[in-house]
């Protein structure tokens, strides 16, 4: 590369996590290209601290205040300023000092210093689906109002981003998201009725972090993934499909209006997404693992299973009906997990307090961005109010 061009300064909000442990390996893979500028973690000190001392960025923030002193203290002989709490998370997000947030914190919490870094005109690596499914409008209108480019780093929606390269005239017909079908693939209820949270964290194809494992368990992930499909490519409810695709090869498809369609293809790898969002418009070399195509016998594809894993039909219902349903959604989907996680529910549960929440928070159908929080801490109560959290 070039000498004269500038390495891009990244802010990496949810270091710790899957997606920003591999982009940190993208970083240290390419020096020359990138910068990891600023790293957050929520409640994971040790491999805060840890990355802090290996890529040097000029902050680190710590979510749990209680672990501020021990992290400022680990990094006394560095020049990295440490900060802590989520007012803290918004704050750095609206500093100068970086040029592209890659957004993986997890949930719902990544919504605000998102916002923060779209108002201060920061490009968006987008892997928290979160924060399109809970205030999608908003966020598209204010990156559109900022010229902010939201560039996503999930493989499902990166495929279709990078099948749109060059389609900017011609009309989707409609986009196809391929779904693996998770652990549980061809499973029946009488069967779920007795998964364990071990079972659900056993992925097939990808490595994830515990609360996307087991979406992806339940089919709310390609649910989430769709509404945030919705936002991303301004696209009508109608226009926006599911396969069931369980060697994860096809990593999703744009039908156009003349009945083509392109499907962008790979190794199931999120360094793969990760590396193409924080270098686009440029693809850069690397040495990941490559497709043999002769060791492919079967590429197969199947529709889901919705009256088993009704999730998929309960963010179909969100989907359509929009307003702050998605939002209520999925603050209960994040409660609900939780309490799975720690074996307070069976995996049925999840889906009974999902559906409860959503019949029982009142719908409004153009929310503020004060509605959509309100509706999330209303969903979240009436959900942990359920499960006796």
């Amino acid at each position: 590369m070039n000498s004269s061009t500038p390495i891009k300064r990244i802010a990496i909000f949810g270091s710790t996590g899957s997606i920003g442990t591999q982009t940190l390996e993208v970083i240290a893979s390419n020096p020359d290209l990138f910068s990891a500028e600023i790293l957050t973690a929520n409640n994971n000190d040790d491999l805060l601290i840890e990355q802090a001392i290996k890529f040097n960025p000029n902050i680190v923030v710590i979510g749990d205040e209680k672990k501020y002193i021990k992290v400022k203290e680990a990094l006394a002989g560095t020049d990295v300023k440490v900060f802590s709490g989520d007012k803290a998370l918004e704050e750095v997000a609206a500093m100068d000092c970086y040029d592209m947030m890659l957004a993986a914190i997890v949930g719902y919490a990544g919504l605000r210093p998102t916002l923060k870094a779209i108002d201060n005109g920061k490009a968006i690596a987008l892997a928290n689906k979160e924060t399109l499914v809970v205030a999608g409008d908003i966020i598209m209108k204010k990156a559109v109002e900022n010229r902010v480019p939201i560039i996503p780093v999930d493989s499902e929606h990166s495929a279709i981003f990078q099948c749109l390269v060059g389609e900017t005239r011609n009309r989707i017909e409609k986009i196809i998201l391929t779904a693996s079908g998770g652990p549980f693939i061809g499973r029946k209820p009488n069967y779920l009725v007795n998964v364990k949270r071990e079972h659900a964290l056993q992925h097939p194809n990808w490595t994830m972090g515990a609360k996307i494992t087991i979406d992806s368990a339940t089919l709310m992930n390609k649910g989430l993934e769709m509404i945030e499909a919705k936002w991303l490519f301004n696209l009508k409810p109608e226009q926006v499909d599911v396969v069931i695709h369980p060697q994860s090869i096809i990593h999703s498809m744009v039908q156009f209006e003349d009945g083509s369609i392109k499907a962008q293809m790979g190794l199931p790898d999120m360094k793969l997404p990760i590396q193409y969002a924080l270098a686009f418009p440029k693809r850069i070399a690397n040495d990941f693992p490559r497709m043999d195509f002769k060791k492919v016998s079967t590429l197969s594809f199947e529709e889901p299973d919705v009256k088993t894993f009704r999730n998929l039909a309960l963010a179909q219902l969100a989907l359509n009906k929009a307003g702050n349903l998605p939002c209520i959604m999925n603050a209960a989907n994040e409660i609900a997990v939780f309490a799975f996680l720690r074996n307070r529910i069976n995996f049925l549960d999840m889906t009974d307090v999902i559906e409860k929440s959503m019949d029982a928070i009142p719908f409004i159908e153009n929310p503020t961005l004060e509605e959509y929080f309100e509706s999330d801490g209303e969903a979240r109560n009436f959900a942990a109010d359920l499960i006796k959290l």
